[in-house]
């Protein structure tokens, strides 16, 4: 594991709050940048879904519905999927009509199995409509940054490629110079685990994203979101919080764990999910950054295991690292 303090999700938020030394401790999380008296900032409020993985899961597009629905109801800002969300073909138009159902901001992030079936990324960014492979916005005083974990890298030694190559990180410096808002980063493959199939130059991103804060003086790249490895935890790292999103949908458990948790039928049809430990419910994050009151928090779904859990299938809680592979996205709730 690399440095940094990790808030596992069986930690109740009111627990959390009153006894965790992440929460509250100025020499670890410093402030956002001041507010002048007269700013007025209303809370900005946007939905996160990660790895609903419509070619593996029979229900995919129900989950997606109920996110879809949910964030409709609250009125957030903007949604976001942080990838392995369908590929490019003709089968899974209804699907991608689906997130287009939303009324509001779309943003999508590309993950490793989104161009599987020999697409290429630049054919899943232009069924998607993406603006770009990586792009940024701004929305409500924040400028929010989504980058492009599957870049090939020189040594690249076979699987999918998890990197972030030059021309990218030139262009991110940029980014992060040319804003003087309080910025937040999303990324499929995560940027603190590169040894566990995190972005494998995780660290050197980690750089730029610190050089911009010591650039600034000041606590300028607050977060940096990400899916990819189906866990729940909130890592914080040199003053930048990095909250991992779990899958929508299930935890890969592979080929010696497979087991038959839905019907006949429906594995017939879908033979990966005998490879999963599905979530019976979706799980996702609705996500507050309060600057007037200077909190940053999420409100996360919970669901249960479909069959019983990786931990009974041969190896015990330990091996699977039981406090962060559950099927939930956690409560959590931070100053800022």
């Amino acid at each position: 594991m690399t440095p940094g303090r990790i808030i596992p999700s069986a930690t109740s938020r009111r627990s959390f709050l009153k006894g965790s030394a992440f929460v509250g401790a100025s020499s670890i999380l410093t402030s956002w940048p001041s507010l002048a008296e007269d700013d007025k900032v209303t809370p900005l409020r946007f939905g996160l879904i990660a790895d609903v993985h419509k070619d593996i899961m029979h229900d995919a597009d129900d989950r997606l519905r109920v996110f879809v629905d949910e964030m409709t109801k609250a009125k957030v800002d903007f949604i976001v999927q942080l990838g392995d969300f369908c590929v490019p073909k003709e089968a899974n138009q209804g699907f991608l009509d689906l997130w287009n159902a939303f009324p509001g901001p779309r943003y999508h992030v590309l993950g490793n199995h989104d161009t599987d079936g020999g697409y290429k990324r630049d054919q899943t960014v232009a069924w998607w409509k993406m603006p770009a492979r990586y792009y940024s916005f701004d929305q409500a005083g924040l400028h929010f940054v989504v980058l492009d974990g599957n870049d090939r890298p020189e040594n690249h030694a076979g699987g999918y490629p998890r990197f972030i190559a030059d021309d990218q990180l030139d262009w991110l410096r940029k980014d992060l110079a040319d804003t003087s808002l309080p910025t937040v980063i999303f990324v499929h493959q995560s940027l603190e685990r590169p040894e566990e199939g995190g972005v494998q130059n995780g660290r050197a991103v980690r750089e730029v994203l610190e050089e911009a804060n010591t650039n600034a003086g000041q606590r300028k790249v607050i977060a940096c979101f990400s899916g990819h490895h189906h866990r729940d935890y909130v890592r914080q790292i040199n003053d930048i919080v990095y909250p991992q999103i779990n899958s929508a949908s299930y935890h890969w458990v592979g080929g010696d764990f497979a087991k038959v948790r839905y019907s006949k039928e429906i594995d017939q049809a879908y033979p990966n999910i005998k490879y999963t430990v599905p979530y019976k419910e979706p799980i996702f994050a609705l996500v507050t950054i309060d600057r007037a009151r200077g909190f940053m928090g999420i409100e996360g779904k919970r669901s249960t295991f479909v069959g019983p859990p990786p931990w009974e299938l041969g190896k015990d809680r330990e091996h699977w690292d039981a406090d962060t592979l559950t099927p939930n996205v956690s409560d959590w709730r931070m100053p800022v």
